[in-house]
C-alpha cells in the first residue's frame, strides 16, 4: 500500500515530458480498443498538458504552447462528450427500477449516442497528428525548466485562482441554482490544476479533497444534465414517473451538496485552510513580483542585467530616501521601480534601438496581477518608457490624468532607472553596488568598479542628467 502511494504521487508530480508521453500511450491503447478505462486515461493525460500549457502560457509566448493546445482541443472534446455519455449510462444504471420505462428509454438514447461518440473519438485519435506532438515534447519541456514549481510566481497564480473560486464559492452558496454550482465546479477545477501542476507539496496534503470536492460538484452536474435528457428523450410518460426521477436525482443532489457545505463552510473549512498557506497579504506584492519577473524572463535577452539594474535602482532610491530626497508621492513608488527594472527590457525581441517603446508598449497590455492595479501598471511601463531615449515631460500625453505630485516622483523614479541602467550599460556587470550620500549641494555616488577612464564614463554623464534635473542637485559619480 505504502509503495503504490508513492507511485501515485510521483505520477501526480510529473512533469509535461511525463504527460505528453502518456498521450501518445494511451491514444495507442485508444485505436486498438476505445474502453471507458482507456477513455479516462487518455483524458487525463491531455488534460494534465493542457492544464501545463495554460499555467506557462501566463508567462511564455512561444507559439507551441497554443500550437500543442490546439491539436489537443478536438481529441479532448471527443473524449469528453463519450466519457459524459457513459457517465450518464452508469447514473441511469443506479436510480432505475427493475421496471423502469423511462430507463429503457433514456438508455437506449444514450447508447445511440454511445455508438455516434465512439466513431468521432477514433477519428479524432486517427486524425491526431503524433509526429507534431512528439516534436514538442522536448521543445516545451526545456521551456518549463525556465520557472520551478513552487516558485513565488506560481503561488501567485494559485493565490489568484483560490480567490476566483472562493467567489464563485460565495455566489452559489447565495444563489443555489445549478449554473451558479456548475460555475463553482469550473472554478475549483481551475484552482486543484494549477495546485497539482505546481505546487506539488501543496497538492500532497491538498488533493484528495480537492478531487472529492470536484466529484462532488461534478455528479451534482452530472445529476442535472441527466434529468434534461429524461425530459429531451420524452423517456418521463406521465406524471407519476416524472415526479419520481425528480425526487430521486434531488435526493442524489442534495446528498452531495451537503457534503459540500460540510467540508466548505464554517470555521474549519477547506477553503480557510488553503488560503492560510498561499501567500498573505504581506507576500501578495512579492509574490506579484516573482510574476512579473517571470513573464519578463520570456522576453528579456539579458536577465541578468535586468536583475542587476533592479538592484543598482533600489540602491539609488533607498540612498535618496534616506536623504530625504525623494517626494512624497502617495504611491508605492519602491515597488513600481522594482516592476519597471526588472520590465524595462522585454521589447528587446521586438528590435534594439526602439526597444523602449516596444516595452512600454507591452507592459500597457498586460492584465494587473492580484495586488497590483492597472494605474500602478501604467506607471511601470512610463518609467521603464524613459529609461533611455528623450527624456520626459509633464505635458506629454503619457503622463495625462496623474495628479502633481505623482509626475514628480515618476520623473525621478525615471531617472533612477536611467542612471541604474547605465551603470550597466556595456552588460559587464561589473559594477554591483551603489553608496549615496551628500556633502552641501552636491550628491555623491560611490561605484566601486567604475573608472572616468573607461567607456561607461560618457554614457553615465548623459545618464545622470535626468536624476540632476529632479533633484536639483549635481550628480558626482566616484
Amino acid at each position: 500500500m505504502e509503495l503504490a502511494t508513492e507511485t501515485s504521487v510521483r505520477i501526480e508530480s510529473a512533469g509535461l515530458d511525463f504527460w505528453m508521453a502518456a498521450v501518445l500511450r494511451e491514444a495507442d491503447r485508444a485505436r486498438a480498443d476505445i474502453v471507458p478505462d482507456v477513455v479516462h486515461d487518455l483524458r487525463v493525460a491531455l488534460r494534465r498538458c493542457r492544464s501545463i500549457a495554460d499555467g506557462y502560457m501566463a508567462f511564455d509566448p512561444h507559439p507551441a504552447w497554443k500550437q500543442m493546445k490546439d491539436e489537443s482541443r478536438r481529441l479532448f472534446r471527443q473524449l469528453g462528450s463519450l466519457r459524459d455519455t457513459q457517465v450518464m449510462r452508469e447514473w441511469v444504471r443506479r436510480l432505475a427500477r427493475s421496471t423502469d420505462e423511462a430507463a429503457v428509454i433514456m438508455n437506449n438514447h444514450l447508447s445511440n449516442q454511445e455508438i455516434q461518440f465512439k466513431q468521432s473519438a477514433l477519428e479524432a485519435v486517427s486524425d491526431f497528428n503524433q509526429r507534431k506532438w512528439t516534436s514538442w515534447i522536448r521543445l516545451l519541456s526545456r521551456r518549463t525548466r525556465y520557472i520551478p514549481v513552487e516558485s513565488m510566481a506560481f503561488q501567485h497564480i494559485a493565490l489568484e485562482r483560490w480567490f476566483d473560486a472562493y467567489e464563485l464559492h460565495q455566489h452559489a452558496m447565495r444563489n443555489r441554482s445549478h449554473v451558479a454550482y456548475h460555475r463553482l465546479r469550473i472554478g475549483l477545477k481551475k484552482f486543484r490544476y494549477t495546485v497539482e501542476n505546481f505546487l506539488p507539496s501543496r497538492h500532497a496534503r491538498w488533493g484528495a479533497d480537492l478531487r472529492g470536492l470536484q466529484d462532488l460538484l461534478g455528479e451534482m452536474h452530472d445529476l442535472d444534465v441527466l434529468w434534461r435528457t429524461a425530459v429531451a428523450t420524452k423517456a418521463l410518460r406521465n406524471a407519476e414517473a416524472r415526479l419520481e426521477w425528480r425526487r430521486r436525482i434531488s435526493e442524489e443532489i442534495d446528498q452531495r451538496l451537503e457534503q459540500y457545505r460540510e467540508k466548505m463552510l464554517g470555521k474549519e473549512s477547506l477553503a480557510r485552510i488553503w488560503r492560510s498557506e498561499l501567500p498573505d497579504p504581506r507576500q501578495i506584492g512579492i509574490a506579484a513580483l516573482a510574476r512579473l519577473r517571470a513573464w519578463a524572463s520570456f522576453r528579456d535577452t539579458d536577465v541578468a542585467h535586468s536583475d542587476l539594474v533592479a538592484k543598482l535602482a533600489l540602491h539609488i532610491y533607498d540612498g535618496l530616501d534616506s536623504l530625504a530626497l525623494m517626494p512624497e508621492s502617495g504611491m508605492d513608488a519602491r515597488r513600481i521601480l522594482e516592476a519597471a527594472a526588472l520590465l524595462h527590457d522585454v521589447g528587446m525581441n521586438e528590435g534594439r534601438k526602439r526597444h523602449h517603446l516596444s516595452s512600454y508598449r507591452m507592459i500597457r497590455r498586460l492584465d494587473p496581477p492580484l495586488g497590483w492595479s492597472s494605474e500602478a501598471l501604467r506607471k511601470v511601463a512610463l518609467i521603464a518608457r524613459f529609461h533611455r531615449g528623450a527624456l520626459p515631460r509633464f505635458e506629454q500625453k503619457a503622463f495625462s490624468g496623474i495628479p502633481g505630485e505623482q509626475k514628480k516622483s515618476l520623473i525621478m523614479l525615471c531617472g533612477i532607472l536611467r542612471l541604474a541602467n547605465a551603470f550597466d550599460a556595456l552588460h559587464q556587470r561589473r559594477i554591483r553596488r551603489l553608496e549615496l550620500k551628500q556633502t552641501g549641494n552636491i550628491l555623491h555616488i560611490a561605484a566601486p568598479g567604475y573608472s572616468e577612464n573607461d567607456r561607461l564614463a560618457e554614457k553615465l554623464a548623459a545618464a545622470r542628467h535626468l536624476l540632476e534635473t529632479a533633484c536639483r542637485l549635481p550628480i558626482l559619480i566616484e
